[in-house]
């Protein structure tokens, strides 16, 4: 069913109000706005990669619509975790207003910092670490350690005069940890003793049953592939994946090979987790990718981007043959990720090119290399008994995910007018211990295309879909500006629609008799006579070829 859109009343003193702008009913472009008294906070400013329907779109960005003429207002945005789908949509925040201070842990903002360069954007930044507490404006803030597939992750709990707010960001339960920071359940628990009025909690593996499998179980299984691979070996991960990297470093080390990175945001990302410590590189395992191919292919394995299929990531390029690394029989693949949802078409067509060369390609169907960074439904359902949430808002999901989640929360005793299924837009008033949906904003996508942002809208991403799927006609016509009749043409031009033109010279009679009956009834006007033209080709080819082409008529008075 179509959003019903309907603005909240305004904000009554001491009422805290949330509004998710991203990131309900999509794994990704995660964000919330927190508003107290007049002053704004936000959590997280993600990007949405886009799916094959979106054809040409770089990121989808947030729609800041609702906040652009409240910049001033912004206290701080406060970044859950360094990964794209949390921080990727930061820059174009900050092009609206540069001086908006972020807050996060060191990795998360050396991350930011390290994109933000690129934009040629200096921000102001805050650094926080579990158990800190910082007030920023009207909002008092306590951070708190959370386990995720990236080290550093934080949740955070936004206390105000309206009641206690505790937001997990991404987060599970590992218990065995690589780098052996787990999540902190005490505080969790504490904080359920004060009592939290408001949870909003990961949802994307809330419909999987049991526990998260432990990260520690990965580094032997890829131990054994880089063992047994015969020739080069390529390891596809997202290029935040800091323990997944770890791993592979330490199993090509154990095998006596050597690791190059490829990919910009790969060198760049473990570039800035070596320094600052999150990364244990053993000596002389790194090689620059150009000297890494002088080296024997069984001592050497490539660390890359490209685990969704992204089309310009490195791991697409190689199925393509279109990199300078090649594979072919005897390397080994290893797809050292899960597949986000709406890429699994773009992640097999790669398999299958991989395979086709004659490459062994190794993922998560057929090995245990990779685990989520995710809580399933067994750790949400501790999370909620030990918080005991008077509210629960899911978020972070597709529709299936959040409806999950609010299952889970009212089998643990939630009321269930308690847990609220919000999307997009949804506008969450709480206060006195009671959260409240008062108004829905309209939320749209912000499509960034090259250097355009906000500039394609959907009208032109269908225009792309039909230019792609059933092809382009276009229709020159000459008439005489005193008659309206026929002076040269029709001439008819197709792309994607017939091997040859002569397929549309039985149409050409229909199209100069109906400009004929539309001159005979004194129409003159070249818009409605391209309308004309259109009509009448459309229904043609409609019926003809079955196709429904983009069709340009141009009707030129001489």
């Amino acid at each position: 069913m179509p959003t019903t859109v309907y603005d909240p009343p305004a904000l009554a003193p001491g009422t805290l109000r949330v509004i998710p702008l991203g990131g309900l009913g999509e794994v990704g472009r995660n964000m919330t706005v927190f508003e107290y008294e007049g002053k704004l906070l936000v959590v997280d400013c993600g990007v949405l990669f886009p799916e094959e329907h979106q054809p040409g779109v770089d990121l989808i960005l947030p729609d800041f619509e609702p906040i652009r003429h409240r910049l001033d207002d912004i206290v701080g945005v406060v970044l859950t975790h360094g990964h794209e789908d949390h921080i990727g949509a930061v820059p174009y925040l900050l092009k609206l207003k540069s001086d908006i201070p972020l807050i996060g842990s060191g990795l998360t903002l050396a991350l930011i910092e390290a994109k933000l360069k690129e934009h040629r954007i200096r921000p102001y930044t805050l650094t926080v670490e579990e158990g800190q507490h910082e007030k920023v404006g009207p909002f008092d803030l306590e951070f708190v350690a959370v386990n995720h597939s990236i080290p550093d992750a934080l949740a955070v709990a936004i206390r105000t005069p309206a009641g206690l707010v505790l937001a997990t960001g991404d987060f599970k339960m590992d218990q065995l940890p690589l780098d052996g920071r787990i999540t902190d359940l005490r505080a969790f628990a504490r904080l359920g003793e004060e009592g939290v009025d408001l949870f909003l909690v990961d949802s994307t593996n809330a419909d999987v049953p049991g526990f998260t499998p432990t990260e520690r179980g990965i580094g032997p299984v890829l131990d054994q592939v880089i063992a047994r691979a015969p020739r080069r070996v390529v390891v596809a991960s997202f290029s935040s994946h800091v323990h997944r990297v770890q791993q592979v470093l330490d199993a090509a080390h154990a095998n006596g090979r050597r690791v190059a990175l490829l990919g910009r945001s790969m060198v760049r990302n473990m570039g800035i987790a070596a320094d600052l410590g999150y990364l244990n590189v053993p000596d002389g395992v790194l090689i620059d990718y150009k000297k890494a191919r002088d080296l024997p292919d069984d001592k050497i394995v490539y660390m890359s981007t490209g685990s969704q299929g992204e089309p310009m990531a490195v791991l697409s390029r190689m199925a393509n043959l279109d990199h300078a690394i090649e594979p072919g029989e005897g390397d080994t693949i290893i797809l050292a990720s899960s597949q986000i949802p709406g890429n699994e078409n773009a992640i097999y067509r790669v398999i299958d090119g991989l395979t086709k060369l004659g490459a062994t390609v190794v993922h998560k169907g057929n090995a245990k290399v990779h685990v989520s960074g995710h809580a399933a439904a067994g750790e949400l359902l501790y999370c909620y008994n030990i918080l005991k949430p008077k509210n629960v808002l899911p978020v972070h999901g597709e529709y299936r995910h959040l409806m999950a989640n609010a299952k889970l929360a009212r089998e643990t005793g939630i009321p269930e007018e308690n847990t609220i299924l919000g999307e997009n837009g949804t506008v969450v008033d709480l206060r006195d211990g009671v959260a409240s949906v008062v108004g829905q904003v309209d939320i749209g996508f912000v499509y960034v295309d090259g250097s355009s942002v906000g500039e394609i809208t959907d009208a032109d991403l269908k225009d792309r879909r039909i230019l792609g799927e059933e092809g382009f006609i276009s229709v020159i016509v000459v008439v005489d500006s005193a008659t309206g009749k026929i002076v040269s043409g029709p001439e008819i031009h197709a792309r994607g629609v017939a091997e040859d033109d002569k397929v549309f010279d039985s149409v050409k009679p229909k199209i100069a008799a109906a400009l004929a009956e539309a001159a005979k009834s004194g129409v003159r006007d070249n818009h409605a006579l391209s309308q004309v033209v259109r009509r009448t080709i459309g229904r043609w080819v409609n019926q003809s070829l079955r196709r429904r082409p983009m069709i340009v008529p141009m009707v030129i008075e001489a």
